[in-house]
């Protein structure tokens, strides 16, 4: 059974255009010591591989402390690493692949057809290839079937299941490899693993988040694979995560009281999109002084209103129509259960399925 370390997509020294200026250099530094902890979980999990499955950097130029810190913390992983170079950091002349020491223990795939790596001391081969321009149509699985014994690994960036520019690598390509783990990146959500025919793939995920279409926990995947089995398991590596919440107003007296009483506890590390909604009065919502008056709660705050207008409930009572027979027929049973807190939700859900249109009763 080998025991890897599968990550992707750290997109480092990326601008962090959303935040403000001071705070995006913390977050670009606070990437660099992404690298750490991921050399650290090597250590403690005892992984025999980490396969790096691109887009290491945002793009070819990098600062040279993200470049130090990089080679620093892989030379520290007690273990083969693997590096297949994605779209966002494709190999070059003049990429960080090529001008940079990497250490001993480091291996970077620097073309577009697939190199075998075997490792004798683990009875397996390591597969990869390599982004060498910012797009790539053609399938780095086209035709591929592996030969070797001991297990067959292999990492790529690319697009399981899809056509288009970046490395699209169809099911049945997957299914036909004879690969015991296909390590991907590209997609930013964790997903799988997957299992095509006899093959497991998967996609770790980015491991820190950088917008709001990229929520919640991230990390990188600890993976369990011999031949026919595969076990993997997220590990979160995040310092921050980016949160998108509801907040319902509706009936708030007091706009500022309402929120923080629907807010989690320990928001502080976090960036929180808010999202306003139900029902207010006739006032305009002052989204800037209650950003203001909320900020220190957060790392960094959003504020969106998504509220509507109060409405009475009632003002198509006596109408001659569908909407007015309903109304109705509604308030007769208010009548009849006056503590009946559900009346009220069945009359809005009824509007909302008529507002769509109605025939008037002749």
């Amino acid at each position: 059974m080998l025991k890897l370390i599968h990550a992707a997509d750290f997109h480092l020294d990326s601008p962090f255009s959303g935040l403000a200026p001071d705070q995006a250099i913390l977050r670009r530094r606070e990437q660099r010591e992404l690298l750490v902890r991921l050399a650290d979980l090597a250590q403690v999990r005892q992984a025999d591989l980490v396969l790096l499955a691109g887009d290491l950097f945002d793009g070819e130029r990098i600062f040279q402390e993200t470049a130090q810190v990089l080679a620093q913390q892989l030379g520290a992983v007690p273990c083969p690493v693997f590096i297949a170079p994605g779209n966002h950091d494709f190999y070059s002349g003049r990429s960080p692949y090529a001008t940079l020491s990497w250490p001993e223990n480091v291996h970077i795939f620097t073309a577009e057809t697939i190199e075998a790596v075997p490792l004798p001391q683990l009875d397996c081969t390591v597969y990869g290839a390599a982004f060498t321009a910012p797009r790539q149509e053609r399938s780095p699985l086209s035709g591929f079937q592996t030969q070797e014994k001991g297990l067959r690994l292999m990492v790529l960036h690319g697009q399981a299941g899809a056509w288009g520019e970046y490395a699209p690598i169809p099911t049945g390509a997957i299914r036909d490899s004879g690969l015991d783990y296909l390590a991907l990146g590209h997609v930013h959500q964790t997903d799988g693993p997957h299992w095509e025919g006899e093959v497991p793939w998967a996609y770790p995920g980015c491991p820190e988040g950088r917008g709001f279409d990229e929520t919640g926990d991230k990390g990188v995947l600890y993976v369990e694979v011999d031949r026919g089995v595969c076990r993997a398991e997220l590990v979160p590596l995040a310092q921050r995560r980016y949160q998108i919440l509801d907040v319902n107003l509706t009936g708030a007296e007091h706009i500022l009281q309402a929120i923080e009483r629907q807010l989690p506890e320990h928001t502080q590390r976090d960036v929180y999109r808010l999202r306003l909604t139900g029902e207010r009065g006739m006032e305009q919502l002052d989204l800037e002084g209650l950003r203001q008056a909320l900020a220190p709660r957060f790392y960094g705050l959003q504020l969106r209103d998504h509220t509507r207008l109060a409405r009475d409930l009632w003002a198509r009572l006596e109408e001659d129509s569908l909407t007015g027979l309903f109304l109705q027929e509604m308030e007769l049973r208010r009548r009849q259960e006056p503590d009946n807190e559900i009346l009220e939700l069945a009359v809005r859900f009824g509007l909302a399925a008529l507002e769509g249109g109605e025939d008037v009763v002749p």
